[in-house]
C-alpha cells in the first residue's frame, strides 16, 4: 500500500482509504474497454486515441495496442497537453495555442476518442476539445474515462466507462500507472485535515 504524499513540513497531504483496482483489474478494464470500442466502430477506419497528459497518455497506449490487436489494424494514438486550456488554472492573458502536430497526426474529419484517467467536474474534457479544435475538426469526439467519480460541474459524459466510483468532496481517485508511477494502483484516498 502507497504511503500518503508528503509536504514540506511532513504532513500528509492524502490518506489512502482503499485499493479500488490492483494492476490485473486494470489491465482486464482497459481489455473490456478495447472491445467496447470494437463493437460500437465496426468499419474500415477505427477512432484514433488521443492521451491526455499525464496518465491518460499511456492508458491510450494500452486501450490501442489492445483494440488493434482485436481488430487486427493498427490505431492511431496521440498525446495532449491541455494544461494551457484549463480555465480554472489560468484566469487571465491570452490563451495558447498548441503547437501544430502536438497531436501526431490530423483529426479532421477523423472520429476521435480522449482518453483520461478520471472524470471529475468535466473541465478537462472541455479544454482538450478546445485543444483538439485548434488542430482541426474531428467528425466525432468521444470521451474514455477508466475511472468516472461524479461531481460535474460541465455536462459531459464519458461513452466509456471503466468503473464509476461515488466518491464524497473530501475523497480524491489517485490512477497509478507503471510509465509514470511505477506502479499500476487505482486508490481511494481522502484529504488529510489539518
Amino acid at each position: 500500500m502507497a504511503l500518503p504524499m508528503p509536504t514540506p513540513n511532513n504532513t500528509p497531504l492524502t490518506r489512502e482509504k482503499s485499493r479500488l483496482l490492483s494492476a490485473s483489474e486494470i489491465e482486464r478494464t482497459l481489455v473490456r474497454l478495447a472491445h467496447q470500442i470494437a463493437e460500437k466502430n465496426s468499419g474500415p477506419a477505427l477512432p484514433a486515441l488521443i492521451g491526455i497528459e499525464r496518465r491518460g497518455v499511456p492508458l491510450a497506449a494500452r486501450i490501442a495496442d489492445s483494440l488493434g490487436a482485436i481488430e487486427k489494424q493498427r490505431v492511431d494514438v496521440g498525446r495532449l497537453d491541455i494544461r494551457n486550456y484549463r480555465d480554472d488554472l489560468t484566469t487571465h492573458g491570452e490563451r495558447p495555442i498548441v503547437a501544430e502536430g502536438e497531436i501526431g497526426f490530423d483529426v479532421t474529419g477523423r472520429d476521435v476518442i480522449l482518453v483520461d484517467d478520471v472524470l471529475y467536474t468535466g473541465r478537462t474534457t472541455r479544454a482538450a476539445m478546445d485543444a483538439v479544435f485548434t488542430q482541426g475538426r474531428p467528425r466525432r469526439i468521444e470521451l474514455l474515462a477508466l475511472i468516472d467519480r461524479g461531481h460535474r460541474e460541465l455536462p459531459i459524459e464519458a461513452t466509456y466507462i471503466g468503473r464509476v466510483v461515488q466518491t464524497s468532496a473530501q475523497e480524491i481517485i489517485e490512477v497509478r500507472l507503471k510509465e509514470v508511477d511505477g506502479v499500476d494502483e487505482v486508490v481511494l484516498a481522502e484529504r488529510a485535515t489539518p
